[in-house]
């Protein structure tokens, strides 16, 4: 594990003990009243992240608008997207009262809007938020991966001068958490940051895939020689075919039904280089656009165990079809989390 990812998963720990909130900056709401009074109607709309918009988690987006409008009563609407700002501009504007994002979109918003607050997120194998990470990758095609080894262990040290792939740089696993990483192990200056997100700079090239799927996408195809993205949003596409989500160096192959953007590249094989620790996202919802009554029911509601035990929104540990929220034992479920619980990206973000 990388000083990195030991930092992040210590700053974690320390913080559920009341870790100060230095640089984590309230922001000044950007909610108006015209939207706050459309939006404590009869409806209520959720605003979902490119990754979770993909046609692979459609089933898990319809099985979230019937639990909620079970807990409210109130009809819901489903607003998917294919650019992260477009839902940190919704759920922070209050047009959208409801969203998953990942901590560092979730912390833009809160800038944003002091009224968007963060009420559960996915908990850890023990039902706790102690261990409450997913995964990080930088990854390459696995034609490529022995210029990657050092000492007969992988490294990201031969990763400068080649073609980036990025998600977007307001993803936590596939933008802040990986940069931080890189910038790290080669010691580049604060100065000099800006220079891992232009081409012809640190990098030959940079893109940006827009999803995670689509940062993998650039991977597979060659237009990236090396990939960042996470493995939730991964796993309805790809396979272990050698080690473990969780073990650097191994090799992840996509499935042969799997679906697009991934149909055309059934077989295609990446391996990870680098693996990072990521604190689990937040569900968030506007209080000014949302009534008192209506967060209390949701937070309930996504907080019981009749939520967890929904195997259209949490799949089975090994599931053939991974859901929105693949579980890493039963005892998975999402929990209470609020923004102290954060300080440790909100350190990274740096406010």
């Amino acid at each position: 594990m990388s000083k990195l990812s030991k930092s992040l998963l210590g700053l974690s720990f320390v913080s559920v003990l009341g870790l100060g909130l230095a640089g984590c900056a309230s922001g000044t709401s950007t909610s108006s009243s015209s939207n706050s009074s459309a939006s404590k109607g009869k409806a209520i709309t959720v605003v979902f992240y490119p990754n979770e918009s993909a046609k692979s988690f459609a089933g898990s987006r319809d099985a979230l608008k019937k639990s909620i409008e079970k807990a409210t009563g109130k009809t819901v609407k489903l607003q998917t997207t294919t650019d992260y700002n477009v839902a940190i501009q919704a759920i922070s504007s209050g047009k959208a009262q409801l969203a998953y994002m990942g901590a560092n979109g979730y912390i833009q918003a809160h800038k944003l809007s002091k009224d968007v607050v963060p009420f559960a997120a996915q908990s850890d194998g023990e039902g706790t938020l102690k261990k409450a990470t997913y995964n990080s990758y930088l990854m390459v095609q696995q034609k490529d991966a022995k210029k990657y080894e050092e000492n007969g262990k992988y490294s990201i040290k031969n990763i400068k001068g080649k073609k980036m792939s990025y998600v977007s740089n307001s993803s936590t696993s596939g933008f802040l958490v990986p940069t931080a990483e890189i910038t790290r192990e080669f010691k580049v200056k604060d100065s000099d940051k800006d220079k891992l997100t232009q081409s012809g700079q640190f990098f030959s090239k940079v893109l940006y895939g827009g999803s995670h799927q689509g940062s993998a996408v650039n991977l597979i195809k060659g237009d990236a020689d090396v990939a960042a993205f996470d493995d939730a949003d991964l796993m309805p596409y790809l396979k272990v075919t050698k080690g473990s989500w969780d073990k650097v160096g191994s090799t992840f192959t996509v499935k042969d039904d799997a679906e697009a953007p991934f149909s055309s590249l059934k077989g295609k094989s990446v391996v990870n280089i680098a693996m990072m620790p990521v604190q689990q996202g937040p569900w968030v919802y506007n209080t000014k656009a949302l009534t008192k009554d209506d967060q209390e029911k949701i937070a309930k509601e996504f907080t019981s165990q009749s939520f967890a035990d929904n195997e259209k929104i949490f799949s089975k540990p090994g599931a053939k079809t991974p859901m929105m929220f693949p579980k890493k034992t039963n005892k998975t479920k999402l929990v209470k989390v609020t923004d102290k619980w954060y300080a440790p990206t909100h350190k990274l973000v740096g406010y």
